[in-house]
């Protein structure tokens, strides 16, 4: 049964409301007016942000968050290319995503008309799946084919084109039914194999990462790590698969990985990776597993089969989603892991002693002792506290030393994208503002995004912002002082008062330049955010010398000398 005549604009938007759609992000634009005209009267709360890069960043951190595709709406042309960042970060993080353009009206097309861009071309390899809809009454089967992609197999974003006459022509046309997500489940073939490989094993680790988690998949791997006595752990940046204080959890796998777990991973008879690609960074530039044959015996469980022996020739390769692989996992019968148990509690102390204080600081040498306010932090503020961030050496302060709780506690981009933690942190204050919101960020990366601390105000999301402020580029500068010692280009910043900045904006900062003020200043900022709702920021001044936990730009510059000298 077809609906009475309606705009494409207000197709598209009953269309979303029958996904589920609560939630949009976006910058307006001319191009689809007739959609902001639709959302005026409909369910979905419509987030104005202030650049498009941020809208896609937020959408992106909503689809990590809640598992359901993140919905963003940009115009043509500047807007879509500013919006690419979000895309990418999708793809690559495994991310339901879907992302709506503007677009030239279809009697301007292939002429370059104002801002006309083909985004097939454009986002080809960006996205699971780009289309334009050029006709107002395949709008219903366009969306629900959108939602299918995005969250089916392997998740990933959708790009869709809505030319300009498309959104305000009408057309008689029935909505579609809800979509519902595809996975494939592992034969009971396999799990067999697999079980008859841990009675073989001597050294097993199970290693957890990539999409289509929910709280009962990880509660049902921990029950299988839990019967089958597997030390487990964690891709980069998705450590909050298994709570850091269980006592299985052994580390991350990823960019600065505790050497004693890398050599763990090494010297494994049995890996079991479920869900992570195994990409650069999972596998330390392809390091941790030789490719592409492993030394270990390795089962490899991933939503999407054309991943699986993409990289590396796995022993087991099964295509599972991570509900459907674990609740099988869950229920298989146990091992006797007496082999192995010991190496368990064996792992964990190598764990406390990699996250116990860095020599760097002992001795109360540093004015700011960057370790102990991780301290302060994680004893101050709640077990599920969403922690936020982008991409820089500050970051290491998140990933190494902070202990992540349940799922969803981390959001941070595997793609490595600068600008993400600030509309992160945002986003999932927007999203669940019952619970805290903690953001860290570099002061280069706070001066890509940070200007979506305006959003924040507007929709009273009061996260609590640690800005990093070094006043340098410092993953760059590392590598430059490694690679041309002493010559320092391009990766100096001269930086704003980022508390001041903060109050313009209508929110709360302070400036913390000593180890014995913060504290005091995050419980201001934590009765700031409570009481008002509102974004607080506390900028931290310290010496960029202390470039990571275990070096200093000094340290790594004089070797970087003997190096070449020698």
């Amino acid at each position: 049964m077809t609906h009475p005549s309606r705009t494409g604009g207000q197709i598209l938007v009953d269309a979303l409301q029958v996904h589920g759609v609560d939630t949009a992000f976006g910058v307006p634009g001319e191009s689809y007016l007739d959609v902001l005209d639709a959302l005026h009267d409909s369910n979905i709360r419509f987030v104005i942000n202030r650049q498009e890069g941020g809208a896609a960043f937020m959408a992106e951190a909503y689809g990590k968050l809640t598992g359901k595709p993140g919905i963003c709406f940009v115009t043509r042309g500047p807007g879509a290319t500013n919006a690419s960042i979000g895309v990418h970060t999708a793809y690559q993080d495994s991310t339901p995503l879907i992302l709506f353009i503007g677009q030239v009206g279809t009697d301007f097309m292939d002429r370059e008309a104002f801002q006309e861009i083909d985004y097939r071309r454009m986002y080809g390899q960006m996205a699971k799946w780009v289309a334009q809809i050029d006709r107002a009454e395949r709008i219903p089967e366009y969306i629900a084919r959108a939602f299918q992609v995005a969250t089916s197999g392997r998740p990933g974003p959708v790009v869709l084109a809505l030319p300009e006459d498309m959104l305000v022509a009408k057309a008689e046309v029935a909505d579609t039914r809800r979509y519902q997500p595809v996975q494939a489940s592992p034969s009971q073939q396999q799990i067999a194999q697999l079980r008859a490989m841990l009675l073989d094993a001597k050294k097993p680790l199970l290693l957890l990462g990539g999409g289509t988690w929910t709280d009962e998949a990880c509660a049902d791997v921990r029950k299988f790590a839990e019967a089958n006595g597997l030390p487990v752990a964690c891709a980069f940046r998705f450590q909050d698969l298994l709570d850091n204080e269980h006592p299985h959890y052994v580390g991350d796998v990823g960019i600065g990985i505790n050497p004693k777990l890398a050599a763990r991973v090494k010297e494994a008879d049995l890996l079991i990776a479920f869900g992570p690609r195994l990409g650069e960074m999972t596998t330390s530039g392809y390091s941790l597993l030789s490719s592409p044959v492993p030394k270990q015996r390795l089962v490899h469980i991933h939503p999407d089969p054309q991943e699986l022996g993409s990289v590396y020739q796995a022993e087991l390769m099964i295509a599972g989603g991570a509900p459907e692989t674990a609740r099988m996992l869950a229920a298989m019968e146990p091992v006797d892991a007496s082999a192995w148990r010991h190496t368990i509690e064996e792992a964990r102390a190598e764990l406390r002693a990699w996250q116990a204080e860095p020599p760097v600081f002992a001795g109360g040498g540093a004015p700011l002792n960057l370790w102990q306010l991780v301290q302060d932090m994680q004893a101050a503020l709640p077990r599920d506290t969403i922690v936020t961030n982008g991409a820089g050496n500050y970051a290491t302060w998140a990933h190494r030393f902070w202990r992540y709780g349940p799922m969803r506690t981390q959001l941070a981009p595997t793609s490595g994208a600068m600008g993400y933690g600030v509309p992160a942190g945002v986003a999932a204050k927007i999203v669940d503002p019952s619970r805290t919101v903690l953001t860290f960020a570099g002061d280069g990366e706070f001066m890509m995004t940070g200007q979506e601390l305006a959003t924040a105000v507007q929709y009273r999301a009061g996260l609590i912002l640690i800005v990093f402020n070094n006043n340098m580029f410092g993953t760059i500068r590392m590598h430059q002082e490694r690679e041309y010692p002493g010559r320092v280009s391009g990766t100096e910043l001269h930086n704003p008062d980022f508390a001041a900045l903060a109050q313009a904006y209508g929110g709360q900062g302070e400036v913390v330049e000593k180890t014995a003020d913060f504290a005091p200043a995050l419980q201001r900022a934590v009765a700031f955010t409570n009481e008002r709702k509102l974004p607080a920021v506390i900028e931290l001044r310290y010496d960029g010398n202390l470039i990571t936990p275990g070096a200093t730009l000094e340290t790594i510059r004089k070797n970087a000398e003997a190096a070449k000298a020698g």
